[in-house]
């Protein structure tokens, strides 16, 4: 109890600098639209997607939730996304939402090769709740003094916030088989701090992201043998913001309808300090998908000096409506489907 107290007042007291890094998810591909904005209408269909987060819970909460809806329209190649996340941080002391709409274009490189490139642009929304919180001055040499309101000066004035716009872009390029891509971030790098004259800018934050789709048997994506896919697909996540960078692999193995995955978090060979190493987790994933419908949870093990933090658990869902043109039974043209994972 001590170490959850003594955490959260840490992260307190650091919200006057304001020095934040983005809420991650293991699922990254299950959270598109947050992964990078050329994912709009990336299912060549409307398609909704609900993501939880629940980080170090033995500790200090961090919870995040995102909903993401995006819908690809043909006769312009182009996609649109609305992306709201919410994260609370030190058992919701400090809150952040975000309301962020994105916008894709898809064009054709090559005979089985396409490219995407996408725009964000977010209104964002953090404050600071004060209240549960005690101090100094609220205590005697009796203990605390039950239904006493503190003097001190940095919790007068109500509960501080910070609004703001935010920028984000990128890239995707893929195959039947491979994808890669880069986003960037807060490019415009605004200043998320709650007091005057703080110096709070956010990093911009940069990711690149890779991954093989390998057939083992069933659906390939070149052909309709079978129904059920049976597929390998080792994949990468690179991310960096301000001094701090981080490197996720790991790999997928479907047996439709089922998906089981196993994941690293961290660089071995870097540290930040003599008596840092550059480890985080190890994350274990279980899915299920069915033809528009899926639904995934991972559990990640922390293996850094924090010791016993309860780790972290993460839900998604997924679901994928039928397409307009279906529905009218008109002509429509056939997409390839990107190879990248669900979960």
């Amino acid at each position: 109890m001590f170490k959850k107290y003594l955490l959260l007042i840490a992260l307190l007291s650091l919200s006057r600098l304001g020095f934040a890094q983005d809420p991650q998810f293991t699922q990254f591909y299950a959270a598109p639209l947050y992964l990078n904005p050329s994912f709009a209408g990336s299912a060549f269909a409307p398609r909704l997607t609900a993501n939880y987060r629940n980080q170090w819970p033995a500790i200090t909460n961090y919870v995040t939730t995102a909903i993401g809806f995006d819908h690809y329209f043909e006769k312009v190649n182009s996609g649109v996304g609305l992306l709201i996340m919410n994260d609370n941080q030190g058992q919701g002391r400090i809150q952040s939402t975000e309301i962020g709409l994105q916008y894709s274009y898809q064009f054709q490189v090559g005979e089985t090769t396409f490219m995407r490139l996408g725009l964000q642009g977010s209104y964002v929304n953090r404050n600071i709740n004060y209240f549960g919180l005690t101090t100094g001055d609220q205590f005697t040499d009796r203990g605390f003094i039950t239904g006493s309101l503190s003097n001190d000066p940095a919790l007068q004035g109500g509960m501080p916030q910070n609004k703001y716009v935010d920028f984000s872009t990128g890239g995707l390029f893929y195959s039947d088989w491979f994808w890669i891509g880069a986003a960037a971030h807060h490019i415009n790098r605004p200043d998320q701090g709650f007091f005057v004259g703080g110096r709070d800018r956010l990093p911009m934050k940069g990711s690149l992201h890779a991954g093989l789709r390998i057939p083992l048997a069933g659906y390939t994506g070149l052909a309709d043998e079978l129904d059920r896919e049976i597929s390998f697909s080792p994949v990468v996540l690179y991310k960096f913001q301000g001094k701090y960078d981080q490197l996720d692999m790991g790999a997928y193995l479907t047996y439709a309808p089922l998906t089981i995955g196993a994941f690293y978090r961290g660089i071995p060979f870097k540290k930040y300090a003599q008596t840092i190493n550059n480890h985080d987790a190890v994350a274990l994933l279980a899915g299920y998908r069915m033809e528009k419908f899926s639904i995934g949870y991972s559990y990640d093990v922390t293996i850094s000096t924090l010791g016993n933090s309860g780790g972290s658990h993460e839900l998604s869902l997924s679901y994928i409506f039928e397409k307009p043109e279906s529905r009218r039974g008109g002509a429509r043209k056939r997409n390839r489907k990107l190879p990248c994972p669900k979960f």
